[in-house]
């Protein structure tokens, strides 16, 4: 199955910071964008496997996909109208 490439507007690299530090950082990244634009996440915490999915619920915000690559959690976040 291919997979479609998602178009990032701004890229937070939380590599090597434990929770709540990528939480912190991704939404402090939410802010800078309008609504509809994309925000791709690095983590390594596993925390955020959880975190910022629940946390993309409960803002408004869309979570588009997230996949493993090379031992780094990769997250699409797409900003929603209200946060």
């Amino acid at each position: 199955m291919a997979e479609t490439e998602i178009k990032a507007t701004v890229v937070v690299d939380a590599r090597g910071l434990l929770c709540p530090m990528p939480i912190v950082k991704t939404a402090k990244a939410m802010k800078g964008l309008a609504a509809g634009e994309v925000l791709k996440v690095i983590a390594t915490d596993r925390g955020a496997i959880a975190d910022i999915p629940a946390w993309a619920g409960s803002t408004g915000n869309e979570l588009l996909e997230w996949h493993e690559e090379g031992g780094d959690l990769v997250f699409f976040l797409r900003r929603g109208e209200e946060e």
